[in-house]
């Protein structure tokens, strides 16, 4: 009489659980799932970052004028745009610091380029983001000309 209640408690025990090849099913499952969806939400991220940098250098472009406004030019050189943050010797009217914080790098962690006077805008400034590959003259680099030529059209 001893047995049959050990098998009628193992029975039950084996019944509740999950065999190996139900679990591995699942996991093959997970797995197929996560090979369709991963890749299209990386793909977001990097759209992400390009949008990022264009607001950036839109943003740049706000805050340049209002430096042009208040001193009569924009800030010369490739280090120009710490004139955003640090008063230059040779701006009497400056009224900064124009942007908060320290200069801020591109999504990428690359720092901005900036040019004046710019070789794409002779009486303005040239901004641009090397973009995911870190390397000017690519069809990855944001730019404000081709912003500016988007706006045009």
């Amino acid at each position: 009489m001893n047995l049959k209640p050990r098998n009628r408690s193992l029975k039950k025990q084996t019944q509740n659980a999950f065999t190996l090849v139900e679990l591995l099913l699942v996991l093959v499952i997970l797995a197929t799932l996560a090979a369709i969806v991963v890749p299209k939400f990386a793909g977001r991220t990097e759209q992400a970052r390009v949008t990022a940098a264009k607001a950036q250098i839109a943003n740049f472009g706000v805050v340049l004028d209002a430096f042009e406004v208040d001193n009569g030019f924009y800030p010369r050189g490739k280090d120009g745009l710490s004139a955003l943050i640090e008063k230059p010797r040779d701006a009497q009217n400056w009224r900064g610091p124009y942007l908060k914080g320290e200069l801020p790098n591109d999504p990428w962690k690359n720092p901005y380029i900036y040019e004046y006077p710019g070789k794409h805008h002779a009486d303005g400034y040239d901004i641009m983001s090397m973009g995911p590959d870190g390397r000017t003259g690519g069809d990855d680099d944001i730019t404000n000309w081709e912003q500016a030529n988007k706006r045009e059209e």
